[in-house]
């Protein structure tokens, strides 16, 4: 019953930020009237799938690519395609980082914290160029798109604990969660996160779902995912702390070292 009514990926919109924000954000880091999104590491597209809605709201012809290795999860965005009766979506099966094909985008977007799926630096340049050359291939050949993800660090990155929270879910249910931090090495920058589900309708827990979700990740510091970046043909990254913008606006890049001192999350932003 949980998994009906939240996936890994939609774990994203509870722990940082909605659809709604993140495709102002790449909208808005992007500068222009980028039309082809491709979403990596997609789980069941939900940014994606907002990417078209609002398109097709505007009247525009948008198109989206959501790539993961889980098929039911893309058979989910299917699903959600047809009943949102939004066109253009392209769902493909496969590993982000081994995928091989050069159809152009004019934006790349890597959330949830995915790039913590690469565990290597000669994967993640090996990944991080094959994007370059998509976005190189975008907007008729001309280039010219931007790559985003997303990127936690900070203090507490490497200590373990746990944090709570309540997000509504789509009926009267009221979904509690739990993020722990369970595992943590700085020596090799790997940790091991879960995400732990409680259902609660009308003050009694109907569902519980412990550990639903673990990750595995290797923490890519700001530097390293930058250096990995510029090898890779970016000339520029850029970094935004400020997640939450409305539609239309323009994202202020972080300007100091200030803005990082505590725990932090950003939108890494290549070009």
């Amino acid at each position: 019953m949980i998994l009906d009514m939240i996936d890994r990926h939609d774990c994203y919109e509870l722990c940082v930020q909605s659809p709604r924000h993140v495709v102002a954000l790449l909208r808005g880091a992007h500068g222009g009237e980028p039309t082809v999104l491709r979403e990596d590491f997609a789980g069941t597209g939900s940014v994606s799938l907002r990417w078209l809605a609002e398109a097709k709201s505007r009247g525009e012809h948008a198109r989206a690519m959501v790539v993961d290795l889980d098929g039911e999860a893309l058979a989910r965005a299917r699903q959600s395609a047809s009943v949102q009766q939004v066109t253009g979506l392209d769902v493909v099966q496969a590993d982000c980082v081994a995928a091989d094909d050069v159809r152009g985008a004019d934006v790349i977007f890597v959330g949830n914290f995915s790039m913590g799926y690469i565990q290597t630096r000669a994967a993640l340049v090996q990944y991080l160029r094959a994007s370059k050359r998509r976005l190189d291939a975008g907007n008729a050949g001309f280039g010219g798109g931007i790559f985003a993800c997303d990127l936690y660090g900070g203090p507490s990155a490497y200590r373990l604990g746990v944090l709570e929270r309540k997000h509504p879910a789509r009926g009267r249910e009221m979904i509690h969660y739990v993020w722990r931090h369970e595992e943590a090495d700085p020596r090799t920058a790997r940790v091991r996160n879960s995400i732990s589900f409680r259902v609660v309708l009308d003050g009694d827990v109907i569902a519980e779902m412990p550990r639903a979700f673990v990750y595995e990740w290797r923490l890519w510091s700001l530097v390293e995912l930058t250096e990995a970046m510029h090898e890779a043909g970016f000339s520029e990254v850029t970094l935004y702390k400020d997640l939450n913008i409305a539609p239309g606006q323009s994202p202020a890049p972080v300007a100091s070292a200030d803005e990082l001192r505590d725990d932090w999350i950003v939108l890494v932003v290549g070009r």
